[in-house]
């Protein structure tokens, strides 16, 4: 087969491809509704519905823990947020970084530990969101579960410097710089949430990246037994 002929998508883990599949799929379809093509003319709104249904926001949060109440739909928002996008730009930002930081996060750890940390920093993203906050916008978007991957990958960097005996600083500076840009339009567009959301979602993907890294939860076992 000629080479120039082989797709690149061969060369990314599955996993990462279906997750960026699906966010750019659903970015496609609200595209076409926009411009009248799905729909008709309730096509225009389906991306407000969706944000209106599915998206994170902090007086859900707040009516539920003032009541004492867990409602399925708002726990069903945890994980269907960051499917969701308020836009091209955003829903392609997100989906170029799946594709860049995901394969170098998916070639270590297994499919199943690459949706536990995109998930699992989505989640924690979101209740960072809804508790350090209080937030008038709602929470949507991939970022979160981005940055949990950021998180991931920065634990893989940050691994191989103490191996080589180099400054482990260093595996943070992709994070510092991010923050930095986060922090600017943070002060720009007059709102932090998404910040928090992001930074807790970076957290959980370093933390998880000790268990669910090859071997990790072996390691730690052994060394708790040692002392």
């Amino acid at each position: 087969m000629d080479e120039h002929s082989i797709s690149p998508f061969n060369a990314l883990p599955k996993v990462v491809v279906a997750l960026a599949v699906v966010i750019f799929g659903l970015e496609a379809m609200f595209q076409a509704a926009t411009a009248g093509l799905l729909g008709g003319a309730a096509g225009v709104g389906w991306r407000l519905d969706a944000i209106r249904d599915f998206a994170v926001f902090n007086e859900i949060a707040a009516y539920m823990w003032d009541n004492g109440v867990v409602l399925p739909d708002a726990l069903l928002r945890l994980v269907s947020y960051p499917l969701i996008h308020t836009g091209l730009v955003h829903a392609g930002f997100v989906v170029v970084f799946i594709l860049a930081i995901g394969k170098m996060v998916a070639e270590v750890f297994s499919p199943l530990a690459f949706v536990i940390i995109f998930w699992g920093a989505a989640i924690a993203g979101a209740l960072g969101f809804v508790v350090l906050m209080d937030s008038p916008y709602p929470l949507v978007g991939g970022y979160p579960g981005v940055y949990g991957l950021i998180g991931a990958f920065t634990f893989l960097m940050w691994v191989d410097a103490g191996a080589r005996g180099g400054n482990r600083y260093r595996a943070f500076g992709l994070i510092g710089m991010l923050l930095a840009i986060q922090l600017l339009f943070g002060v720009i567009e007059g709102q932090f949430g998404t910040v928090v959301a992001d930074l807790s979602g970076f957290a959980t993907g370093f933390v998880l990246s000790f268990v669910l890294v090859p071997g990790g939860w072996r390691r730690i076992l052994a060394r708790l037994r040692s002392r």
